[in-house]
């Protein structure tokens, strides 16, 4: 839960400052000067007009889910060349997140790669909930896990080249791709173990930790246990369930608790030589 909102929090800010700093609508830098101004990556995305702003902004003061939805589609509506329409579409994928409504997070993360299909953010949104989500019994499963992986793999990249730069905090910056790279990750290591892939998921459960290494994802940090402990290195795995336990200590008795501390329990019985089928000393 604190890495989910410590996530939101930076979110937050680098819309935060995205706002501030456009109080009035994008100007043309004076002839002879768009070199010297041009941002590192991706330019942010700006309002053409003042009336445009100010919708954005009246949208973006929304905290309903289904209202930030409603106020992205009539911004769409009204201001059918703004560059601001997956910024809305973002911010309500953020909001139905946070309120655990996963199919319409995927439909909002769908609206926002409409406009921006190089968007990470919502790349990671859409490989999140179809790596999640998606059942053995779905007669659609392939295709939801192929776009799972692709989605995921398309934001390691455009995470370097799809994200302004200009006008946000450094250590905010920093955060917010160290957390989406952390969360891309997770879902190909994810992917990786349903596929019982063990060395793949290793890697990149590793890696996924090692992006955000002080908020790391309990989950990740579990799921890297089984990895570990289905290629028989228990030592190692038995450190990262030690670490998912003490991770989810404020909810012992959650599926992610509850799953760490059998694992915790099962790796501690082979490295004493107790568990069915462990070597003796």
């Amino acid at each position: 839960m604190k890495r989910a909102a410590i996530a939101m929090a930076v979110l937050g800010v680098c819309a935060w400052s995205f706002a501030q700093g456009n109080d009035k609508p994008a100007q043309n830098p004076p002839a002879g000067q768009a070199a010297a101004a041009a941002p590192q990556g991706k330019r942010p995305p700006q309002a053409k007009t003042r009336p445009e702003y100010d919708a954005y902004n009246a949208a973006r003061q929304l905290t309903d889910p289904a209202a930030v939805e409603k106020a992205a589609d009539d911004f769409a509506t009204k201001f059918p060349d703004s560059e601001l329409r997956v910024m809305l579409y973002k911010s309500a994928m953020q909001k139905y997140q946070q309120a655990n409504n996963a199919d319409k997070m995927l439909e909002m993360a769908h609206k926002a790669l409409s406009y921006d299909p190089d968007d990470p953010e919502a790349l990671v949104g859409v490989a999140q909930v179809l790596a999640e989500r998606t059942r053995e019994t779905d007669l659609d499963r392939d295709q939801r896990l192929d776009e799972a992986k692709k989605d995921a793999q398309r934001a390691l990249v455009t995470v370097d080249t799809d994200i302004p730069t200009t006008g946000y905090p450094p250590e905010a910056l920093k955060s917010y791709k160290g957390f989406l790279v952390s969360e891309a990750y997770a879902v190909l290591g994810k992917l990786a173990s349903d596929a019982k892939n063990w060395p793949e998921a290793e890697t990149d459960l590793k890696k996924s930790i090692d992006a955000l290494p002080d908020q790391p994802d309990s989950i990740a940090v579990f799921r890297l246990a089984v990895a570990l402990d289905m290629q028989n290195k228990i030592p190692e795995a038995l450190k990262y369930a030690n670490q998912a336990v003490d991770l989810t200590k404020d909810r012992p008795d959650s599926p992610a608790g509850k799953a760490a501390r059998d694992e915790q329990d099962r790796l501690t019985k082979l490295s004493a030589g107790t568990a069915p089928g462990a070597p003796k000393n």
